[in-house]
């Protein structure tokens, strides 16, 4: 890293979201401990359409790109159904060209897409997206349980908040460890949090779900502290263990036993969050027999233990 300050671009597109704008933009705003100065730029000066009711008015176009060091794409509305203007994709690759490093901030994702450069790599977006992001860009490996995703000149980050979690990695990547954990104090904000984003998504078992077998489903919910199997779900639903499989698949995209797995995982959820139960007890309570056997399945689906998520989450 240069002595003199890394510049910084926070590229606003249309319906950029005002809390992914504000991140890069105030954390590495320029003061005596921070060796950074940031240009918060559109893809044409002057005033842009913000998300949520606001908008930007901005005093640089794409040659604030053209000077940066590190620019950041921030999230915006409608990214599955927009495409960036064209001469926002040539300037950022020109800019990877030129050795700059991208870095987009939730669906910010979708306008790094467009350019190719995320093609072959491993990328992330916000949960609600990850599937979107997958279906237009099928190049992309989508990972939608990490926070952020590092691919040396090419970062992306998960919903809003991971912004703060990519913005602490770059800084802790740039300047060590020191100067990260004092942005975080000034931050007020985690200097590493632990697990993904899987532990944010509301549901383990996605919705919506088709209608097939849903009377199935409805009585496993209830019955979920019981021994359930492949047959015991064919039972219920009146068919073979084959024919219920194979069609519960083609209606929900999971295997039967799959479903149960992570319908038990999202109850073992709500008793954290809501009871003060044990681990034991809640694996118990949720069919899953031990706390061993809750913690490999926790950690394996949402990334995270059942006690870091019972502190972040728990009222």
């Amino acid at each position: 890293m240069s002595r003199i300050n890394h510049r910084v671009a926070v590229l606003v597109l249309d319906g950029a979201k005002p809390l992914d704008v504000g991140i890069p933009a105030q954390v590495f705003a320029n003061r005596p401990s921070m060796p950074y100065e940031v240009r918060v730029c559109g893809a044409a000066p002057g005033p842009v359409t913000g998300g949520d009711g606001l908008s930007y008015h901005v005093a640089e176009g794409l040659d604030a790109v053209e000077h940066a060091d590190t620019v950041f794409i921030p999230g915006y509305r409608e990214p599955a159904t927009t495409e960036p203007p064209a001469a926002v994709v040539d300037a950022l690759l020109a800019a990877h060209e030129r050795g700059t490093r991208l870095a987009a901030i939730s669906t910010g994702a979708f306008a790094l897409a467009a350019t190719g450069l995320l093609d072959g790599r491993r990328a992330t977006t916000h949960w609600h997206y990850t599937r979107a992001l997958a279906e237009r860009h099928p190049r992309v490996r989508v990972d939608e349980n990490v926070l952020f995703v590092d691919e040396g000149q090419v970062l992306t980050s998960a919903g809003a908040a991971s912004g703060i979690d990519l913005c602490l990695h770059l800084v802790r990547r740039d300047h060590g460890v020191g100067l990260s954990n004092h942005v975080a104090r000034r931050l007020v904000a985690a200097p590493y949090r632990s697990g993904g984003q899987a532990q944010y998504v509301p549901r383990s078992v996605p919705e919506p779900l088709g209608d097939l077998f849903a009377d199935t489903r409805e009585w496993a919910l209830a019955h979920l502290d019981e021994p359930l199997t492949l047959q015991t779900l064919a039972r219920h639903a009146r068919v073979s263990a084959r024919t219920f499989s194979r069609r519960f698949v083609e209606d929900t995209g999971y295997t039967p036993m799959q479903w149960v797995l992570r319908a038990r995982v999202d109850l073992a959820r709500e008793l954290l969050e809501r009871t003060d139960l044990g681990v034991e007890q809640i694996a118990t309570r949720v069919g899953l027999g031990t706390g061993a056997n809750l913690r490999l399945h926790f950690q394996r689906i949402l990334g995270t233990s059942p006690t870091e998520y019972r502190h972040t989450f728990s009222a």
